[in-house]
Parts: structure tokens; sequence; C-alpha cells
């Protein structure tokens, strides 16, 4: 019998780890096979200004309002914006909010940069 061609994750069930804007749950990215993750995020805090080289990010705002600073221009966002972050756009959260974040490809510690 074959392995299943799909995965389900019941995210408020993974313990959240931090991350540079708060806290974070995240599923899937764990099998070579997975071509994004996606990481039910807590904003609490301001987030440093950080960028990938490699993956692209689709926040989508669940809860609460605030910015989203992109290469330096500040973007209002609130309840279902989605923002669609390539690699190499500097970025971070401002305001707390909950988000999805789904990175393509999935998630890896490796290639978070930060500029001095």
């Amino acid at each position: 019998m074959s392995a299943p061609r799909y995965a389900v994750r019941q995210l408020d069930d993974i313990a959240p780890v931090a991350c540079p804007c708060g806290q974070a749950r995240r599923a899937f990215g764990d099998d070579p096979a997975d071509v994004a993750s996606v990481h039910l995020t807590d904003i609490s805090v301001d987030a440093e200004t950080h960028y990938h080289k490699a993956m692209t990010e689709i926040y989508v705002i669940l809860e609460g309002e605030g910015h989203m600073e992109l290469d330096g221009d500040l973007v209002p966002v609130k309840p279902l914006t989605a923002v669609v972050i390539r690699p190499g756009c500097r970025h971070r959260a401002v305001g707390e909010m909950r988000i999805l974040n789904i990175p393509v490809p999935p998630f890896n510690d490796a290639d978070e940069w930060f500029d001095a």
C-alpha cells in the first residue's frame, strides 16, 4: 500500500515556537515532498526587519490590524488582507495580529536574513 497523498494538521494542537515577530505554530515542511509550509502566527511584537533569499511568503491577516513594512513602504493591513512577499523584500509586521503565513518552499531557518 502506498503512502497517502495528503496530510492533515490541526494548527491549534501544534505547540508554538518563538519567531522574530511573536509565536508561530508551524505545519508541514517536514517531508521532502512538501512544497510549502503553513504557519499560524500570533504577532505580538513589532518584528525585526528581515528577508529571505529563496522563499516567498504569503501572509493572510486573520485578526487584528496594523501595517506591513515592505521594502520601506508602510502598507495598512486588516482582516482578510493578503500580502505576497517575494525573495529579497525586506519586511516586518507592525502591530498585534494573527496571520496565516504560507512559505513557499517550506520555511527554513537558514533562509532568514537580517541586515546589520
